[in-house]
């Protein structure tokens, strides 16, 4: 398998002695990047920096960082040992009123002090055309991959998916699936492609196919029975 237009996506408060160990052999097997997310536990950008001192070609990326919780002049502030040639900076407006307007002004904030890649997480179409308009790259989430290809934007489009690769990593999808589709912002875009949360993700290696056809990188959003060393290890041994 090509795994050149293919990302591992780990949560953002994955253990640093993980993310150490682990980038190395992510970077070893031939993916594209490592994503982490941002969340109160888990910051993105210092367990990134923690990779980038195990790796040295290893593209790297936050998917994304909430911007009403953690302003650009706060991402830019966390910068320091990060190799801005290869960091994309993920950002999304959380849980922002008037998410547009914060997120074109922070685009702009960021542009102005960084030359990282800016990528914004869209779930609707009003962000995706923001995204298309101000950023480097547009970050999907929860889609089939024809819903993905209707949504291609004209810049880099990058889609999350969640994936498990064993039978024993099984429930803890269905039940992520199961909190995302009760969250009202995602049930709008389940109803709106006609999906359901858990026919979005990816339960076998041979759908990695139909998604790489519809967007630009792919993000493999990985899901383990238990969130160790040996079973993330176990998730890119089944698909080599």
């Amino acid at each position: 398998m090509d795994l050149s237009r293919v990302s591992i996506g780990l949560p953002g408060a994955t253990p640093h002695d993980i993310v150490e160990a682990l980038a190395p052999q992510i970077e070893a097997a031939g993916f594209h990047a490592l994503w982490l997310n941002d969340t109160p536990d888990g910051d993105s950008l210092a367990g990134l920096a923690v990779a980038a001192q195990a790796t040295s070609t290893l593209a790297l990326g936050t998917g994304v960082i909430p911007i009403d919780r953690r302003p650009a002049r706060a991402i830019l502030g966390a910068l320091d040992g990060l190799p801005i040639e290869r960091l994309s900076l993920g950002v999304g407006t959380g849980a922002a009123k008037h998410g547009l307007d914060l997120t074109e002004r922070s685009v702009a904030e960021l542009r102005a002090g960084t030359n990282a890649a800016i990528v914004v997480g869209a779930l609707g179409p009003k962000m995706r055309a923001l995204a298309a308009r101000v950023a480097d790259g547009v970050l999907l989430n929860w889609l089939t991959p024809e819903a993905a290809a209707e949504q291609r934007a004209s810049v880099r489009t990058i889609l999350y998916a969640r994936t498990a690769l064993t039978p024993d990593a099984l429930p803890a999808l269905e039940e992520e699936a199961a909190r995302y589709g009760s969250y009202p912002a995602y049930a709008a875009n389940f109803e709106r492609i006609g999906a359901s949360p858990l026919e979005t993700t990816i339960r076998s290696s041979g759908r990695i196919a139909d998604y790489l056809a519809a967007v630009d990188e792919l993000v493999l959003r990985v899901v383990v029975a238990r969130p160790t060393l040996a079973e993330y290890e176990r998730f890119l041994t089944t698909l080599r």
